[in-house]
């Protein structure tokens, strides 16, 4: 059975631990990342286009990919419902710490 979350964390550095636990499932941290470089790939193509209506695909693409992992491999709840400002933080912080070989594909 998960661990419930906790209700409420005093900072992004109490959170985080938990955020990692949350995605240590392989194939729920890749989707996440997969996510992550689309949601990369349309900024630059709005950026690169001035096609600003592509800007509403950020959060289904974003969101969509995250939520197939938790829901599919990792089998709980994303954070995004109880704690979406430190959810989003998060998923950048695991991003960029993947780019730089700090995570591996599984637990922190």
């Amino acid at each position: 059975m998960a661990k419930e979350m906790p209700s409420s964390f005093s900072s992004f550095r109490e959170f985080y631990p938990y955020y990692l636990v949350e995605h240590s499932n392989p194939q729920c941290r890749a989707m996440h990342y997969i996510g992550s470089s689309l949601v990369l790939v349309i900024l630059a193509a709005v950026v690169l286009t001035q096609q600003w209506w592509w800007l509403i695909a950020i959060p289904v693409v974003g969101y969509g990919f995250a939520w197939v992992g938790h829901f599919f491999f990792q089998h709980n709840k994303p954070a995004t419902f109880k704690h979406p400002w430190y959810s989003l933080w998060g998923d950048w912080v695991m991003y960029f710490e993947f780019l730089q070989r700090r995570l591996g594909g599984s637990k922190h």
